[in-house]
């Protein structure tokens, strides 16, 4: 059957050539920016483009900068772990394994969380995580590397999948990181500065993307990316771009899984986020039946197979990777949320934005220029 995916265009930018293109940049013949002596990207979690652009009002500057090319797209699953690995190694999940948010360790009926559960389950950073850090790669052939990020960040487990290598700098604040970024980067000639910000992230899950709660936060992020372009001295780049954007999904639209419903006859294990299901199956080839049946009509649905071959887990999946996949997947492409209600954590389902499927508002980020990057 035919399963209508969205196509990306051909000359769509994909997440995972950021940081390439910055480092080619400092040697002069980047394709995506002109020449710059040291390079900064600020990752504003959560900032798709359609979010951005439906908030204009309350991120004049950034909106000011942002032409119809200053975009990139996401990985799938549009998700936080499977995103800034991506963004951080230069290889897409199937290359580097972290496809979801939750995904089950091969062999076991555990499906750990991807950004927390690193030292809960288990998971060994330099090895689960299949890919070189680009941090860690520039950093041993001699190029200043740095981390602004949260404190609270430094030394855990996702921190040293992604982003070892780099000298971490905690700051409480997205005017602190920024400052931050932006003077390490002027300081040493060949930088590659790393400032992450995930409060708009936090507020849209909480509150949601249309909340004036997330117009606030939006507000700080826009003053705070006014700063470092200020910030930067002459011959400084930076790019500001984020990792999912969101789609606010309330409490009527939540799809909940019951005992007794058919739909998890057969799933051994759910997993994945509520816009994007890892469903683990005993009878895969009738669960995928039976979710087609009830849920083609506002959800993708694939099995395993189907979403290796057309890519979604980018050109290649390693055989080390494939396991992980659910056997089938469940992609929302209406404004709807999947949630197992089987287990005791209700918490889960005060969510309002959400993200990880393969919609534009989740997958289409900004990829704003600043300083020498944005002289034009």
């Amino acid at each position: 059957m035919s399963l209508s995916l969205p196509a990306d265009p051909p000359s769509s930018r994909s997440l995972t050539g950021v940081v390439p293109q910055l480092l080619r940049s400092l040697e002069g013949d980047s394709e995506w920016f002109p020449p710059a002596r040291s390079a900064l990207v600020l990752l504003v979690d959560g900032l798709g483009r359609g979010n951005l652009s439906a908030r204009a009002g309350h991120a004049r500057f950034l909106v000011s900068r942002m032409t119809k090319r200053d975009a990139a797209r996401t990985v799938f699953p549009s998700t936080t772990a499977s995103a800034l690995t991506s963004l951080l190694t230069g290889e897409a999940p199937g290359v580097h394994g972290l496809v979801g948010y939750r995904v089950r360790v091969p062999g076991t009926d555990a499906a750990p969380n991807q950004l927390k559960g690193w030292e809960r389950d288990g998971l060994d950073p330099y090895t689960w995580q299949r890919a070189q850090p680009i941090l860690e790669r520039e950093a041993a052939a001699g190029r200043p590397c740095f981390v602004v990020s949260r404190a609270k960040y430094a030394g855990t487990g996702f921190t040293e999948a992604i982003l070892r290598g780099g000298v971490f700098v905690g700051a409480d604040t997205v005017a602190e990181r920024v400052a931050i970024g932006a003077d390490l980067a002027a300081r040493n000639p060949g930088a590659l500065v790393y400032v992450y910000t995930p409060e708009l992230d936090t507020v849209g899950h909480a509150r949601g993307a249309e909340s004036d709660a997330w117009a606030a936060a939006l507000e700080q992020v826009d003053d705070a990316a006014r700063a470092l372009h200020e910030a930067l001295p002459r011959g400084v780049g930076a790019v500001v771009t984020a990792d999912h954007g969101m789609v606010d999904v309330p409490r009527d639209r939540h799809v909940l899984l019951t005992i007794g419903d058919e739909l998890l006859d057969g799933v051994r294990i759910v997993a994945g986020e509520p816009r994007m299901l890892h469903l683990y199956a005993d009878e895969p080839a009738a669960v995928l039946a039976r979710w087609r049946a009830r849920e083609a009509a506002r959800s993708w649905v694939l099995s395993r197979g189907e979403a290796i071959a057309a890519g979604l887990f980018g050109p290649r999946v390693d055989a080390e990777v494939e396991d992980r996949i659910g056997d089938v997947l469940v992609a929302a492409r209406s404004d709807v949320a999947y949630y197992d209600d089987r287990v005791v954590d209700k918490k889960p389902q005060g969510m309002v934005g959400q993200h990880g499927s393969l919609t534009d508002r989740e997958r289409i980020v900004p990829l704003i220029r600043l300083g020498a990057y944005g002289e034009r």
